[in-house]
């Protein structure tokens, strides 16, 4: 029988589709050939991009030019623009500004042909270094209220470009998801007076079913209700509100489990397209204690059809306890 299930912090309610039950090997994906051709994000076409605003070099510290091992530039089509003042102003009972942010591309590696997914842990390490520095000097905007950091990988996830990149949008205004996040953990909050995410991690542990994977300071699991199948939460096991208060050992502990929960989810279904997306506090907050920063993955593996469209409910065929499993025991 079909299932019902709540999430605990947005109260947004999933269907487990039990009889469906799709197993990885249910869902074939079949990889898509390169394209070829001209790509502005390889090493060597540095001047077809806008100047970049961070690099990090193997070998020359020649801005904008070869020998960069990550680089962050301003996207070329942004969705919000950097220059000007937000302007705010009502139309009637209608609400608007001028679209200000900043939108940013994080071009994770020179080499064309090189998957986020198998990147040297090294080289790993530094997309999330960047993630930190772009957030700090972000920070420093006051027009800026959140950076929201996101990859989009595969066609069906979003991605325009072949080559290994993730993005950020800087926004005037906290996205409508943050704000569930931090009011519902805050409802919580006040209630029980422990945040949320660490009570779940706690009973995820304890229970470990939904577990995926863990190290000395991160956990990976599959959440209770998840919109998509083999979708999987990267959080930390201790309390931390903002991403960028870790040190450098935890992020070597980040890098190596977001390799690993990859790498499992690549064995259990190659080729899959998915999002990855940061859920941190907001710029310039004060200590959260209610709030706890983690990466959501969502593989893009159902489509958002009607019914999803009009209910705000999502189907997802594989309950999270056989995605958890799954992933725990492939080979990698």
């Amino acid at each position: 029988m079909p299932e019902l299930r709540k999430d605990p912090i947005l109260g947004r309610w999933i269907i487990i589709s039990k009889e469906r039950g799709k197993r990885p090997t249910d869902f074939i994906i079949d990889k898509i050939p390169s394209k070829g051709g001209f790509c502005p994000l390889c090493s060597g076409n540095e001047k077809t991009t806008p100047a970049e605003v961070l690099r990090y070099s193997d070998r020359s510290h020649t801005a904008n030019a070869p020998g960069w091992s990550l680089r962050v530039v301003p996207n070329k089509y942004p969705a919000l623009v950097i220059e000007g003042g937000l302007d705010k102003e009502g139309e009637g009972l209608y609400d608007k500004m001028n679209g200000i942010g900043a939108h940013e591309v994080i071009i994770e590696s020179p080499r064309h042909g090189d998957s986020f997914v198998y990147l040297p842990l090294a080289r790993m390490k530094q997309v999330f270094f960047a993630f930190r520095d772009r957030l700090i000097d972000l920070a420093h905007d006051p027009r800026f209220r959140y950076v929201m950091i996101f990859k989009n990988q595969g066609k069906a996830a979003g991605a325009s470009l072949e080559h290994s990149h993730s993005q950020l949008v800087a926004l005037p205004i906290l996205p409508r998801m943050i704000v569930s996040e931090l009011q519902g953990s805050l409802t919580y909050y006040k209630y029980k007076e422990r945040c949320i995410f660490c009570d779940i991690i706690r009973q995820e542990r304890r229970d470990a079913v939904r577990v995926v994977c863990e190290n000395d300071m991160f956990i990976v699991i599959a959440p209770f209700a998840p919109r998509s199948p083999f979708e999987m939460w990267v959080l930390p096991r201790q309390h931390s509100a903002d991403y960028i208060t870790m040190s450098d050992h935890q992020f070597e502990m980040l890098t190596q489990i977001f390799s690993e929960c990859l790498r499992r989810l690549d064995k259990c279904v190659p080729n899959v397209p998915y999002n990855f997306v940061l859920h941190t506090a907001p710029l310039r907050s004060k200590p959260l204690e209610h709030f706890h920063w983690h990466f959501e993955i969502a593989p893009k593996l159902t489509q958002i059809a009607g019914f999803e469209w009009g209910s705000g409910f999502y189907i997802n065929p594989t309950p999270p306890e056989d995605a958890a499993k799954y992933l725990r025991e492939v080979t990698i």
